[in-house]
């Protein structure tokens, strides 16, 4: 699971794509969830999870 920025949604699909190789899932993160949850690429709070 990679948390990520609006920013940096495209690069963490892009990852999930490259090492798992199956369809990425995306899911936007709760207002709670935001404030404790970081971007892994550039520590702005995360928007969106993306996993496998």
């Amino acid at each position: 699971m990679i948390p990520c920025c609006k920013e940096h949604i495209d690069l963490a699909l892009d990852v999930i794509v490259d090492e798992h190789e199956t369809a990425p899932v995306m899911k936007k993160l709760t207002e709670n969830e935001q404030i404790s949850t970081t971007c892994e690429y550039c520590n702005k709070p995360a928007i969106y999870m993306v996993s496998n």
